[in-house]
């Protein structure tokens, strides 16, 4: 693929989520109990809710409310029985289409997801038919203004698998479970990414067209309007033409 597609794919989603922060508060704070429900509210023991907590002050939640969901989560309030559900398909152009989500009602959630699916040109496929194009990992973007060697330099230290050209940015990855020591270890040298998150990475891109990559962005819009969908993940390789 072109190196700078994925980071186009990436500031395509980063411009959708930013237009309606305002609705990522149920998501972020569903994040926080989940996370604090499956390692505890000390985010010295818990990664994912020191990512989660990270993110919540990232769209402004107020910080009583942070505090609430960790004790939601941990159970120490009472609080919705939220299970963590993957949904897997496919979208525009036959790309794979990962969903996650955070439902108290199961039936519920698979019902609207795959009406989605179908209302934006994509369908819902079995478990496991798309999931193993993916593997989780800690991704990192850095401008130019770095150099390789700069970064190679803290990243290689403290868990950085590997760094990429990919046109515009710098791209690093991690072992999910490496990625908050990488970000503090990044910015205690000055080195502020301009993009960072756990996030599935497809092991191949599937090139779109025009029209199919306006249907994808379309899809995955009106999935991340879905109050129970917390990300969605694709293997689309958007067109440049996409992006002016």
């Amino acid at each position: 693929m072109a190196g700078h597609s994925k980071w186009h794919n990436i500031q395509a989603r980063k411009s959708v989520q930013d237009a309606k922060k305002s609705k990522f508060f149920t998501k972020v704070t569903k994040e926080l109990m989940l996370a604090a429900r499956a390692g505890g509210a000390d985010t010295a023991l818990n990664q994912r809710l020191k990512s989660a907590i990270a993110a919540a002050k990232a769209v402004n939640l107020p910080k009583d409310k942070i505090d609430q969901a960790i004790k939601k989560g941990t159970g120490e309030l009472a609080g919705e029985n939220l299970e963590e559900v993957l949904y897997e398909g496919y979208g525009p152009g036959g790309v794979a289409i990962l969903v996650e989500a955070a439902t108290d009602n199961r039936n519920r959630t698979v019902a609207e997801v795959r009406h989605l699916l179908s209302k934006g040109g994509g369908a819902m496929g079995e478990s496991g038919c798309v999931s193993w194009m993916f593997s989780q990992k800690g991704v990192f973007s850095f401008p130019k203004s770095f150099t390789e060697d700069q970064l190679m330099e803290v990243g290689l230290e403290h868990g950085a698998e590997e760094i990429m050209d990919e046109g515009e940015v710098w791209e690093v990855h991690c072992a999910p479970a490496d990625f908050e020591p990488l970000r503090a270890a990044f910015e205690a040298a000055g080195m502020v990414s301009e993009d960072a998150e756990v996030a599935m990475v497809p092991a191949n891109m599937v090139a779109l067209d025009l029209e199919a990559g306006q249907k994808l962005l379309k899809l995955i819009d009106m999935l991340e309007d879905n109050e129970d969908v917390q990300k969605v993940h694709s293997n689309a390789d958007l067109p440049d033409e996409m992006f002016g």
